[in-house]
């Protein structure tokens, strides 16, 4: 019987998203909220490769409608930020951020020698890695590994989505998926699971060192579970969010930050962005849900006076060729947009130069700002983190924040 409940478990892979070597897993119920200064950063991954040229529209250049004759964004239907860049017409929730001075706009970010490979580049971002090297932690999970000894829950870092990404995976510690903390609570609090933790404290191990790991993941989860389900029902929230999966995800962050969970980073993804075929109307859907649901989302922040406390980056594994294909979309490219949205930015609106289509890499653009460079801003000035340990070796430091 017991090897049939240790194969059910298995099955249950979500279950085991959380760190494990944590002390005080079993005290889920004590009260260790975040206090109402401390940072929070939410991650948002634009799966799919987004198309940059095409949210942050470059309307004054006369190569951008050469190369996208039947693709390009015309500048009276662009939302316009200042004399030669626009956004996207579906996000008209982000150039409300804008107008607020909320929002900042980073062009033409990438990295050296850029991989055009949707796996490869969603390593390279999610690692932070050199494009050359092959790194198996995530930067949010080596954040983890650096800030959380001794944190009385493993809970810093949660993505809502039932698979961890590997941004979120360090050496020792992990992050834990929670696509909603009432269905977390009822899986990890099968009474099958608590027979088996029972059974397994009773008899205080079996000797299998793969074993007593298992079942101390699934007991931490378990309290984890716990302490998310109480904590995250302190605050429920009665805004309009788009009745949308990014949607849900965005709320359910919301209620957690307003509830004072202890987290500190949120990923949450939206997508697929892979427009080779047919991109207008693809983008046009999601665009609007980006849009609208950062809007509800940072006008619940104000009104609870949290805005100041929390930042948005957005990203995607990297962008399109600037010139248009046959089927009415964009492959695979390089350099992108970033979204940066906080009411603590210390910058804000456009923030470098617009992409120079002038002066091009075989079709692609040139990458000007290196992703790593915005990590280390975020987790220095806005994590108080030591992002030299974290990312290894020296970056420069932006002034967004």
């Amino acid at each position: 019987m017991l090897i049939i409940n240790r194969r059910r478990f298995l099955q249950l892979g979500s279950l085991a998203s959380v760190s494990t070597m944590m002390p005080k897993f079993l005290k889920a119920f004590e009260r260790n909220a975040l206090p109402p200064e401390n940072k929070v950063l939410v991650v948002v991954q634009l799966s799919g490769g987004n198309d940059g040229l095409n949210t942050v529209i470059p309307y004054r250049n006369d190569i951008y409608y050469k190369l996208r004759p039947a693709l390009g964004i015309r500048r009276e239907s662009a939302l316009g930020l200042d004399d030669e860049l626009g956004l996207h017409p579906a996000l008209k929730g982000l150039k409300a951020l804008y107008d607020d001075g909320a929002l900042g706009v980073l062009n033409s970010v990438g990295y050296p020698n850029p991989d055009r490979s949707h796996f490869r580049s969603m390593d390279i971002w999610q690692t932070a890695s050199d494009s050359k090297d092959i790194i198996t932690t995530g930067w949010i999970g080596r954040y983890l590994d650096a800030q959380c000894n001794g944190c009385a829950h493993p809970t810093q870092a949660l993505e809502m989505d039932d698979t961890l990404s590997l941004a979120l995976k360090g050496t020792r510690l992990r992050g834990l998926t929670v696509p909603d903390p009432n269905r977390l609570y009822a899986s990890a609090h099968d009474r099958m699971f608590g027979a088996m933790a029972a059974q397994h404290r009773d008899g205080a191990g079996d000797g299998h060192g793969n074993v007593d790991y298992l079942y101390k993941t699934m007991t931490e989860t378990m309290s984890s579970a716990a302490y998310i389900y109480k904590e995250s029902k302190i605050y429920k929230s009665k805004a309009p969010y788009p009745d949308t999966a990014f949607g849900k995800g965005m709320k359910t962050i919301a209620e957690m930050i307003l509830s004072g969970i202890d987290t500190r980073v949120y990923y949450i993804s939206l997508g697929s962005f892979d427009t080779h075929v047919n991109q207008h109307p693809q983008q046009q859907r999601l665009f609007t849900q980006l849009g609208d649901t950062l809007q509800v989302f940072t006008s619940e922040l104000k009104k609870n006076n949290r805005f100041n406390d929390v930042a948005v980056m957005t990203f995607s594994e990297f962008g399109r060729r600037v010139g248009q294909n046959a089927s009415g979309g964009t492959d695979h490219g390089t350099a992108n947009c970033m979204f940066l949205v906080s009411g603590g930015l210390k910058k804000k609106g456009v923030l470098n130069e617009v992409p120079d289509l002038h002066d091009l890499d075989e079709g692609d653009l040139r990458y000007k700002v290196d992703f790593k460079n915005v990590y280390a801003t975020l987790m220095r000035k806005w994590l108080d983190a030591d992002d030299r340990n974290i990312l290894g070796g020296r970056h420069s430091y932006l002034d967004f924040i």
